[in-house]
């Protein structure tokens, strides 16, 4: 795919709650390339949120950060907090889930959209409104707007403010975390071809999160799908949508009903259970108690990721060669890690 651009190596997210350590991120291995798109899948409480906010230490002061995250060559975990603020919106940007939460109330949308142009590119407020008013214009809004609130716009509206901000210091990379939550189908469909659009003109790398495959599988060039904090699959978007390789991922995939397919709705392939309380973790393969394909060895062995095609990996013992008769070696191994707070 070229130059990487982000990569992400053994990152562990734990959270103290009641005297303990509690893990939301384990052991994720992932990179990204320059202009690629990689989405991010899973249920609620699989660590997607988590992972996105770990990539620039967004994380409260409760949260541990293991491991490293390669951006552009420097370690986010070792930065410095100057060094941090100058990467943040400049080098990385990330569109929040809720832009109305995420909206300052009090102040015009121009105003919120100027901040880190003003701050990262130190011009004047007179440069700064012209590449507002270009910015709104990219994401489909008119540059009167400008002088609007948050309150005054529907919710597809201020979610192209939050992606005007996100482009507005020309960052390498963007990371969306579930950038349609709360919106309507049609708006949705604008919001990710307007993203789509954006991306592929300007040779911005993106990191996609959320729990709809087929939102994923349209959008991104290759998805990962996470489960219980770790990776379970990560390959070429259409590859892990339509043939995937993980029980999870093929059960995440065939919640959906195939359109054109009527009948399809009337059967709907759910997954029985819950995933997993981070606090008590099964052993062995995390997925084993809800898996339709459980095999012995899946109650003691945790599976790393295995190669199951180009560039198509997944952590499962159904896709060893030797259908799991022989594991040693294929056992996830904890590795020395730096860590940040």
């Amino acid at each position: 795919m070229g130059e990487t651009l982000l990569s992400i190596q053994d990152l562990t997210v734990t959270y103290r709650a009641r005297g303990e350590d509690i893990a939301a991120v384990r052991g994720v291995d992932l990179e990204l390339a320059r202009g690629e798109k990689l989405g991010i899948a899973g249920e609620s409480g699989s660590g997607k949120s988590t992972l996105a906010l770990a990539l620039l230490r967004l994380l409260p002061a409760t949260a541990t950060v293991t491991g490293r995250v390669v951006l552009a060559g420097e370690d986010v975990v070792d930065m410095t907090w100057g060094r941090l603020r100058a990467v943040r919106w400049a080098g990385a940007s990330i569109v929040f889930q809720g832009a109305m939460h995420s909206l300052n109330p009090v102040h015009t949308i121009g105003r919120q959209i100027a901040e880190p142009i003003v701050l990262h590119e130190r011009i004047d407020e007179s440069g700064a409104a012209l590449r507002v008013a270009q910015l709104l214009e990219d994401v489909g809004m008119p540059a009167a707007r400008a002088s609007a609130y948050p309150h005054e716009l529907s919710g597809g509206q201020r979610q192209r403010v939050m992606i005007a901000m996100a482009l507005a210091c020309r960052p390498d990379l963007i990371i969306a975390d579930e950038p349609t939550t709360a919106l309507d189908v049609m708006v949705q469909a604008q919001i990710l071809g307007l993203i789509d659009d954006l991306v592929a003109g300007s040779g911005i790398s993106l990191l996609m999160i959320s729990h709809d495959l087929s939102v994923l599988s349209d959008v991104c060039d290759r998805l990962a799908i996470m489960y219980a904090g770790r990776v379970v699959e990560v390959g070429p978007a259409r590859d892990v949508h339509h043939q995937a390789k993980h029980p999870y991922s093929a059960a995440l995939s065939a919640a959906f009903p195939t359109i054109g397919d009527p009948s399809s709705r009337l059967r709907p392939h759910g997954l029985a259970g819950d995933p997993p309380d981070p606090e008590s973790l099964p052993t062995g393969c995390a997925f084993h108690p809800r898996c339709p394909s459980r095999r012995e060895q899946c109650d003691v062995i945790d599976p790393r990721l295995w190669s199951v095609g180009d560039r198509h990996d997944a952590a499962c013992v159904l896709v060893l060669p030797d259908q799991g008769a022989s594991l040693a070696g294929h056992v996830q191994q904890p590795t020395e890690t730096k860590v940040a707070r």
